[in-house]
């Protein structure tokens, strides 16, 4: 299983991603790796690659 931590610039908020699951992406907060992941389809996480790819930087929260 390969992981890819992805932080925002100048913060310490990370999160890791992990590949090499059939259909699913599991996604942890990486300051707390023994919690449990939060698991997205493949797909609704490819919607939510691609719109955030399209528009970095846009908050759409908070």
């Amino acid at each position: 299983m390969a992981q890819v931590v992805v932080q925002r610039r100048g913060d310490n908020d990370c999160v890791e991603v992990a590949d090499g699951y059939a259909g699913i992406v599991p996604v942890r907060d990486s300051k707390t790796p023994a919690a449990r992941p939060l698991v997205f389809s493949a797909a609704s996480w490819a919607v939510f690659v691609g719109g955030a790819k399209r528009e970095p930087g846009r908050r759409t929260f908070g």
